[in-house]
C-alpha cells in the first residue's frame, strides 16, 4: 500500500488539474511549489516564515546531506522534517543532479533552456553552483551506478540505485526519487538514449530497493522519473517505461530547450496514468510553472527563487528587477505594488537596494521571501483558477503583464 493518495478535484480544458495529495505528514494542495531546502534549510527563512508564506512542502537534497551531516545523523534526529524542524511534509532527490554537475557540467553555465535565455533564467543552470569548490570535479558514470568526489574535500564516494535508495529511506522524507542520471540538454540524441536506457534499469533497481523494506513502504513514497531530454519520442517512450513499473509518483526530470519544453513536455504527460501525482523537477520560473500546470504537472521545486533573491533580483507582477540598478536607491515604492509576502510589507525597493550594496544579510533575506511568496501566490492562485474554470485567462492574464 502506497503511503500517499492522490485525488484531483477539478481538471482544465487541457491537461491542467487541481488535486490532493495526502503524506503522512499532512496534506498538499495541488498543483504547489516547493521550496528547496537543500541541506536541510531553505536558505535564510525559518520554517515558520516558510508557513506564513504559504509553503506546504519543502525538498532536500539527498548528495548534501549524506555528505553533511550524514544521514544516519539525519536519521537518529527523527527523520529530515523533525531535524529542520519543518511540521509538514518533505520530500528529497536522489542526488543525481548534483552528482552530474561534478563531472561532465562542472563549471559549465548550461542553462536548463538552451535558447531564449535571460541573466535571470541563466541563475536556473544545469550546472549546480553549491558544488564549486576546487575539491569536487569528478563524477564518472558506469551501468552500475555513479563514482564521484566530494565538493567538501575530494573524497571518493559511489552512488547506485540501492545506495542513494538507503539513504532516502534514512533521511525519512514522505516523497523521494529514484536514482536517474541527469543530462545536459545539448547531448546529442545517442547519448540521450543511452541515458535514458540508464535510467529506466536505475528505476526498477531503486524501486526494488525501496519495496523490500516494509517498514518504509508504509511511511515513504517513491517517485520514478522520465528522462529522454528535448526528444518528444524518447519522452513518450520513457513516460511509458517508468510508469509501467508500479511507482507511486512520476517525475519529469533532465532539461530542455526553451522552445522544445512544451513539445517534450507534452509527449511525457500524454503517456501517464492520470491517477499518478507527477512532479515537474528543478523548474520555478513563472512563465514555466503555468505551463507545466497548463500541461498537467502537479508539483513543482526550484531554487531560483533563493539564488536571485541573494543578489537582489525580485519578481514582480511586471517582471524581474535587479535591486543593484541605479533607479532603486531613491524608489520608495514597494518591492511590488501588486503583492506583499508576509513578514517583507512596508519595506521598499529603495530600503533593500541600500541592504543589497551593503552586503547586508537581511536584504537577501526580504528578496528570497519575496521570490518564494511571489511564486507560491502564483501557483495557489493558479489552483484556484482551476478549480473556478477560469485558468486559460489566469494564465493569459499574468503573461501578458509579466512579459508585456
Amino acid at each position: 500500500m502506497s503511503a500517499l493518495t492522490f485525488k484531483i478535484e477539478a481538471r482544465a480544458a487541457q491537461h491542467g488539474r487541481a488535486g490532493v495529495l495526502t503524506t503522512p505528514h499532512g496534506s498538499i494542495r495541488t498543483p504547489a511549489f516547493v521550496p528547496v531546502g537543500t541541506k536541510a534549510n531553505v536558505k535564510g527563512i525559518l520554517p515558520s516564515q516558510m508557513l506564513a508564506l504559504g509553503a506546504q512542502a519543502v525538498l532536500a537534497n539527498t548528495y548534501h546531506l549524506y555528505l553533511q551531516p550524514g544521514e544516519t545523523i539525519v536519521k537518529r534526529a527523527g527523520g529530515l522534517g523533525e531535524f529542520m524542524r519543518w511540521p509538514g511534509p518533505t520530500m528529497t532527490d536522489s542526488g543525481g543532479f548534483q552528482v552530474f554537475s561534478l563531472g561532465a557540467a562542472f563549471g559549465k553555465t548550461i542553462s536548463k533552456f538552451t535558447a531564449g535565455e535571460t541573466p535571470e533564467e541563466e541563475a536556473v543552470a544545469i550546472y549546480d553552483e553549491s558544488v564549486a569548490s576546487q575539491h569536487g570535479q569528478l563524477a564518472v558514470i558506469d551501468d552500475e551506478g555513479v563514482t564521484f568526489t566530494s565538493h567538501l574535500d575530494g573524497s571518493l564516494h559511489r552512488f547506485t540505485p540501492e545506495r542513494s535508495v538507503e539513504i532516502q529511506h534514512a533521511l525519512g522524507a514522505d516523497l523521494f526519487f529514484a536514482f536517474d542520471e541527469c543530462t545536459s540538454p545539448v547531448e546529442p540524441y545517442a547519448y540521450q538514449r543511452e541515458a535514458m536506457d540508464r535510467t529506466h534499469r536505475w528505476a526498477a533497481r531503486s524501486l526494488t530497493a525501496h519495496r523490500q523494506d516494509l517498514d518504509a513502504n508504509k511511511k515513504q513514497a517513491i517517485f520514478g522519473i522520465v528522462q529522454g531530454g528535448r526528444y518528444e519520442d524518447l519522452r513518450r517512450e520513457s513516460a511509458r517505461e517508468i510508469a509501467s513499473l508500479g511507482f507511486d509518483g512520476i517525475g519529469i526530470g533532465g532539461s530542455f530547450s526553451k522552445e522544445d519544453m512544451r513539445g517534450a513536455l507534452q509527449a511525457a504527460v500524454e503517456e501517464l496514468p492520470v491517477e499518478l501525482p507527477r512532479h515537474f523537477l528543478g523548474i520555478g520560473e513563472p512563465g514555466d510553472l503555468l505551463e507545466g500546470i497548463m500541461q498537467g504537472m502537479d508539483l513543482f521545486d526550484c531554487v531560483a527563487s533563493t539564488r536571485i533573491g541573494r543578489h537582489g533580483s525580485v519578481y514582480t507582477r511586471r517582471g524581474i528587477i535587479h535591486l543593484k540598478s541605479e533607479r532603486y536607491r531613491d524608489d520608495f515604492s514597494p518591492i511590488d505594488p501588486s503583492y506583499a509576502a508576509p513578514g517583507t510589507e512596508g519595506f521598499t525597493r529603495a530600503y533593500v537596494a541600500h541592504l543589497i550594496r551593503s552586503k547586508e544579510m537581511l536584504g537577501s533575506q526580504i528578496c528570497s521571501m519575496h521570490n518564494i511568496g511571489f511564486i507560491l501566490a502564483l501557483v495557489d492562485g493558479a489552483r484556484q483558477a482551476l478549480l473556478e474554470g477560469r485558468f486559460d485567462a489566469y494564465r493569459s492574464d499574468f503573461i501578458r503583464d509579466y512579459y508585456g
